[in-house]
């Protein structure tokens, strides 16, 4: 079975940190590359952050400096390390896992950042 599970979110508070995990199994993890997505209240679901197989790291402009993304091949896991925390991170985050024409989607976790 081809799977990705999320977590580590949860509630926080503005300026707060949070690590995020996606758990990949049941495929060759170490040759797809990773992707970070969000989607908040109201909104489209919005690209966050990438990884390719050999670990170049790109990321959307409103997550520069605060957001970091990550792998640890030997462990199949993908990690999003989340700085300063601000209301408007509030959102539903997913990973992603690409090659060529296959994708695999995460279920999502939820993630709030609120006083």
């Amino acid at each position: 079975q081809v799977q990705l599970v999320e977590s580590g979110g949860g509630l926080v508070q503005p300026g707060g940190s949070l690590r995020l995990s996606c758990v990949a199994s049941g495929f060759p993890f170490s040759i797809y590359a990773m992707s970070w997505y969000r989607q908040g209240p109201g909104k489209e679901r919005e690209w966050v952050a990438g990884i390719t197989s050999v670990g170049d790291t790109t990321y959307a402009d409103s997550m520069k400096g605060r957001f970091t993304i990550s792998r640890d091949n030997a462990k199949n896991t993908l990690y999003l390390q989340m700085n300063s925390l601000k209301p408007e991170d509030t959102a539903v985050y997913y990973c992603k896992a690409t090659k060529w024409a296959s994708a695999v989607w995460g279920q999502g976790t939820q993630v709030t950042v609120s006083s």
